[in-house]
């Protein structure tokens, strides 16, 4: 019996020793450091928006990574293994089956030959950005910087670059705030389909590339009871150990200022742990002043831990119906999230957000007390196409002509008027809704400055009659002793009546997307 016991003990040891990651021993103990904030609710409560993020209202976000690679879109890396999906035909055609030509394999194929981070961030700051934010891994859990705790990472392998360290480096040459986005706490679950098989055609019930133990650093343990494509369900010590260092490890290598998680704050006490001990962490790079920015979203319990007020409140592709007190934030992207070349309007290549839309967007979120975090879509070689390069320059010449009227604003007590403010109810609270908002020419936006001496109204569409009424700039609300179009230097012929302000503008257009009036006020409601 001793000798039947000893046996099994070594063969366990011997699979422990293959498989590090089932070895439930490990226990979560981090090395963190002691600060005013702790893993609970009550202490992450007394956070406060830093104010350099409220004044900074525009981001650039590169979500690129070895999805880009086949061009077909969001979640490659999981939906080729969906049998029968538009993305498995596609990877059938193009790369083979899943069992033989797996997602490690495209891995191997994504090069960034073509990225240049300071070039691209020359741009970037020319459109008017003020923080950068890179991807640090998507929930296929593949690493984007040098990382200790997975050798799975674009350091080792594909570009055999660092590409959160560069991204990090060329935004803080040129003042920028640097972040990075997290998603793969999904990772344990969300490629769990790579260990499946097709159940009909020449290949049922061949295991796909997944189910080779060799590469379980990068799929995970195969049979997994839940393969859902959100947070774990029960998530095993070692995973929730394993997610804490990697994110440790990059937020002590590159001291992010910003910090998103795609959901809300994953994994119980281990999301809060990591939140407490990267803002405590913070404050120390800062010598005691507290700047960092944690973005969650709050869109379910199975989408994480969502505690109100312990960070920024963010919306994906969604806008806020009004304005909310403390700061918030929108991402959306350029074009689709991963390069997709079915995603399109021309016979190649994407569909993009003009520069019209993206200044409208812009102008309603930034209303509203919001910040846009904008994804600029890159190829696999890590450039961006030349119609990205034309939208973004044209929202680089706006920013400079009506920059004022968006950064280091505040709302003021009502964010705007016009058609576009009557929000059906079926659409205010609904996700991924910021294609509902449509604006016209009498959709005004209000901004104001944070000495309330100027109020700003932005035009969201330059009118065909040039003669306008803003209804709510009535004597109560405000006393206006000066009016100047920016971008205009000449006067514009303006009054107030009791109907609201009466302006007449130019024929010449200062920007063909949007315009913006300042206005000098001796009194300011609110």
């Amino acid at each position: 019996m001793i000798f039947r016991k000893r046996i099994i003990v070594g063969i366990l040891q011997v699979i422990i020793a293959s498989f590090p990651f089932i070895a439930v021993a490990q226990e979560l103990k981090p090395q963190i450091i002691n600060g005013m904030f702790k893993p609970d609710s009550n202490s992450l409560k007394q956070y406060k928006c830093p104010e350099w993020f409220q004044d900074a209202k525009f981001g650039i976000w590169s979500h690129w990574g070895p999805q880009s690679v086949p061009m077909f879109g969001d979640w490659y890396a999981r939906r080729m293994y969906i049998e029968g999906s538009k993305v498995y035909n596609y990877h059938l055609k193009t790369y083979g089956h899943p069992s033989k030509f797996g997602y490690k394999d495209i891995i191997a194929l994504w090069k960034a030959e073509k990225w240049n981070p300071d070039k691209l961030m020359d741009l970037y700051v020319k459109v008017g950005a003020k923080y950068f934010v890179s991807m640090g891994a998507h929930h296929d859990g593949f690493d984007l910087w040098n990382s200790k705790h997975n050798p799975w990472n674009a350091y080792t392998m594909g570009p055999k670059r660092d590409i959160v360290g560069e991204w990090a480096t060329a935004a803080r040459k040129r003042g920028l705030r640097f972040g990075i986005s997290e998603h793969f706490a999904r990772a344990y679950n969300w490629m769990g389909l790579s260990h499946g098989s097709d159940k009909e055609g020449n290949y049922a019930g061949v295991p796909y590339d997944g189910n080779d133990p060799k590469y379980a650093d990068l799929y995970f343990p195969p049979k997994l009871d839940d393969n859902g494509d959100r947070y774990p369900v029960k998530p095993p010590t070692w995973w929730q150990k394993k997610w804490f260092d990697r994110m440790e490890d990059a937020i002590i290598n590159y001291q992010p200022d910003f910090l998103y998680s795609d959901g809300a704050i994953p994994m119980g006490n281990t999301g809060r742990l990591l939140l407490s001990d990267f803002y405590n962490q913070n404050i120390q790079w800062h010598k005691g002043k507290l700047e960092a920015v944690y973005t969650f979203k709050n869109v379910g319990a199975d989408w994480g831990e969502y505690i109100e007020g312990a960070g920024v409140h963010d919306e994906e592709q969604s806008i806020l119906p009004e304005i909310k007190k403390d700061p918030w934030q929108t991402d959306t992207s350029l074009s689709n999230w991963f390069y997709d070349a079915n995603f399109k309007n021309k016979e190649n290549g994407q569909m993009y957000y003009s520069a019209g839309r993206i200044v409208r967007l812009l102008s309603d979120i930034v209303s509203k007390n919001g910040n846009l975090l904008l994804n600029v879509t890159q190829l696999p070689d890590g450039s961006i196409e030349p119609e990205a390069i034309t939208i973004l320059e044209q929202l680089g010449k706006w920013m400079k002509i009506n920059g004022e009227a968006i950064f280091a604003t505040r709302p003021w007590f009502t964010y705007g008027e016009g058609p576009s403010t009557n929000i059906k109810d079926d659409i205010k609270n609904e996700l991924f809704n910021i294609n509902k908002f449509q604006y016209t020419e009498k959709d005004f936006r209000f901004t104001r400055t944070k000495d309330r001496k100027n109020l700003f109204v932005i035009g969201l569409i330059w009118p065909q009659d040039p003669n306008i009424t803003i209804k709510t700039l009535v004597n109560e609300n405000v006393a206006i002793s000066d009016i100047k179009l920016l971008g205009y230097d000449k006067k514009i012929t303006w009054k107030q009546t009791k109907d609201g302000l009466q302006i007449t503008l130019p024929q010449t257009k200062p920007s063909d997307l949007a315009y913006a009036l300042k206005i000098t006020v001796s009194h300011l409601r609110l």
